[in-house]
């Protein structure tokens, strides 16, 4: 596991594409994971695949949060409020304090997947306002159509 998301190695020199983040990397066709080593364990948990690194690396503090307790360290450390009462919850329920390895996948994947659409709705938003994107969304929506995938498509030679 690289504890660097996003620097590049030339020559012994780190090159910074973006603010490092513990626990996730970049892929070379530019999608940004998570994963964490399991405690006293070789294997990882493998946290998802995520557009951007701040969605990894949230993903990547919810399960070093739930693996390690209040005491870890995280990316974000001021979102460590909300995740304390959620672990609390948790453990009302009759979560306990081992979680395994799939529940707190799960739970990563949720907190990551919220982070991603988050930002990229918020990007998408910021664009439209630049560029009026509002109007060039109706005319696509006008556009398409819902097709029925159990519907035999129309033979064009029959319709002249």
């Amino acid at each position: 596991m690289e504890a660097e998301g996003g620097g590049e190695r030339k020559r012994g020199v780190a090159v910074e594409r973006e603010r490092t983040y513990k626990g996730i990397r970049m892929r070379k066709w530019g999608k940004w994971v998570a994963e964490i080593r399991e405690p006293n364990k070789r294997s990882r948990i493998w946290l998802g695949s995520y557009s951007t690194p701040v969605a990894a690396a949230r993903a990547y503090d919810t399960a070093v949060f739930y693996l390690r307790g209040p005491s870890a360290r995280l990316n974000f450390p001021e979102f460590v409020a909300g995740a304390e009462a959620a672990a609390e919850e948790e453990e009302e329920a009759g979560g306990g304090g081992d979680m395994s390895a799939a529940t707190i996948r799960k739970k990563a994947a949720e907190v990551g997947a919220r982070v991603d659409a988050a930002l990229i709705s918020r990007e998408l938003k910021l664009e439209g306002n630049d560029k009026g994107g509002d109007d060039q969304f109706k005319k696509c929506v006008g556009v398409l159509e819902r097709v029925d995938l159990n519907k035999v498509p129309d033979d064009p030679e029959d319709s002249i």
